[in-house]
């Protein structure tokens, strides 16, 4: 059920259900010569269709998509589009207190960009704080990874953008948009600092700030020669089943534990 395909008067008997709202939030950035600029989108919305269809007894309704988000790390590169880390955070607080004034309480936003990553904290904490809402915070990629695909960890570690892992599940959900002709192996400066520095990742125990420049010229990092469509099936039907259990329990949570006010503790 989508929320932009609803009336008003819809709205309100959906409200009445204590339905879980998901927000797919994205990113419009480059993603190597193999990518589009829409991958980001294409795998946020396929993962949450992909756990809606695992969803028929919850109540649920799915909001459009925050196509735009905080890319910062690649605007060096044409054809990024991007908000402030700011501006994202008031976006999203804004869209919440919409969902707050037609009486929703539980919103997963469903992250598939890591440059949101502090945006949606932000953003979470202050909803919570002003509408009194669950907001649960799903970023795919710190999901469980699958058992049973294959990757090397190196991909799994440096793979973090335009590698093996987002080409798979595009060449899955979109095929007609990977370019195929362009896959490389396109190395990170994470593996030569794993072999040179004890902590400093790109990400890990003490990640530093960086730009998809710093990490490779083509503002690639992983191997995009593994990605297969196999795999990308493989992959979605994964994270898109946490994603689902994920959905159940902000289904399930005792939201009123939230609803306390802190004298009566």
């Amino acid at each position: 059920m989508k929320w932009h395909d609803l009336n008003s008067p819809e709205i309100k008997a959906l409200a009445s259900r204590d339905p879980v709202a998901i927000l797919p939030v994205a990113a419009i950035e480059q993603h190597g010569p193999h990518l589009p600029l829409s991958t980001d989108v294409n795998i946020g919305e396929g993962l949450v269709e992909a756990a809606v269809t695992q969803l028929e007894t919850i109540p649920l309704v799915v909001l459009p998509t925050q196509a735009v988000g905080a890319s910062l790390e690649h605007v060096t590169f044409p054809g990024t589009l991007t908000l402030s880390p700011q501006s994202l955070e008031d976006a999203l607080v804004g869209l919440a207190s919409g969902l707050h004034a037609a009486g929703l309480r539980r919103l997963v936003l469903s992250n598939s960009h890591g440059g949101n990553k502090a945006a949606i904290d932000s953003a979470a904490l202050r909803i919570r704080c002003e509408f009194t809402m669950l907001v649960v915070k799903a970023h795919y990629f710190r999901f469980p990874k699958p058992s049973d695909v294959g990757l090397p960890d190196t991909e799994w570690m440096h793979g973090l953008h335009g590698g093996a892992i987002e080409t798979a599940m595009m060449m899955h959900l979109k095929p007609d948009l990977v370019r195929t002709d362009e896959l490389q192996c396109f190395s990170s400066l994470g593996e030569e600092l794993e072999r040179t520095l004890t902590w400093i990742r790109p990400e890990g125990v003490a990640p530093f700030a960086w730009t998809s420049y710093d990490l490779n010229p083509q503002g690639v990092s992983g191997d995009a020669t593994l990605a297969t469509a196999e795999l990308g099936s493989r992959l979605v039907e994964h994270y898109a089943g946490v994603l689902a259990e994920v959905v159940r329990d902000a289904h399930a949570f005792p939201i009123g534990h939230l609803e306390r006010r802190q004298t009566e503790v």
